[in-house]
């Protein structure tokens, strides 16, 4: 259950960290990180092999289009932060089916993918911190990771529900908290502004 949290605002590109550019011609794991959150999103369907080619470009302008971005095939600072904003790299997506299974496994599969939603809703909140291991481990954010659930192995439901919540399914009406009213005893969370109740959980903003 997660229960914690602090507000919400929107990621600002223009302010993202300097990063190297990566363009036709590059090789190196930085292009395989892009690859996979392309390929994660539905934008790149060739092999992953960390050589920015045509495809590779082409992918990334296909994104930039969609995402308001300069749709020039370039990966700079900008498009850098929007892929790690609105993707997520193998052993982040390791750690979002983390979350799912240990916190939702006896849900249906969309209260697991609302579960995740949450998750990615709070990445690209910008108000709970930089990437997914800020807003996971914040501490006393999610009861399972306070348990020691969190350390449970993920089945394949758990990686399905967390790659259609990267992609964009959200259950919950933007909803950055979700607590269940059976065990809640915090007044804060009752007093969020709920949005839906799916399984055992309702999900809050």
């Amino acid at each position: 259950m997660l229960f914690l949290g602090i507000g919400s605002g929107q990621p600002q590109y223009a302010q993202a960290a300097p990063a190297s550019i990566l363009k036709q011609g590059s090789a190196n794991g930085d292009v395989w990180d892009v690859q996979f959150r392309l390929k994660l999103l539905g934008y790149y369907e060739l092999k992953l092999d960390g050589m920015y080619g045509p495809g590779t470009a082409t992918a990334v302008q296909n994104f930039q289009s969609d995402y308001g971005l300069s749709a020039d095939g370039v990966t700079g600072p900008a498009t850098t932060q929007a892929l790690q904003t609105f993707s997520l790299n193998r052993s982040e997506l390791d750690i979002l089916a983390k979350v799912i299974y240990s916190e939702a496994r006896g849900e249906s599969y969309e209260g697991q993918v609302a579960v995740g939603a949450v998750v990615m809703n709070r990445i690209e909140s910008g108000s709970f911190g930089d990437d997914i291991e800020d807003v996971v481990f914040q501490r006393g954010a999610f009861t399972a990771v306070s348990d020691g659930q969190y350390n449970l192995t993920p089945d394949e439901t758990a990686y399905q529900a967390a790659e259609d919540a990267v992609r964009g399914w959200d259950p919950t009406g933007d909803a950055l908290y979700y607590f269940n009213p059976k065990t809640a005893t915090s007044a804060w969370i009752w007093s969020r502004p709920q949005t839906v109740q799916i399984g055992n959980h309702i999900f809050a903003q």
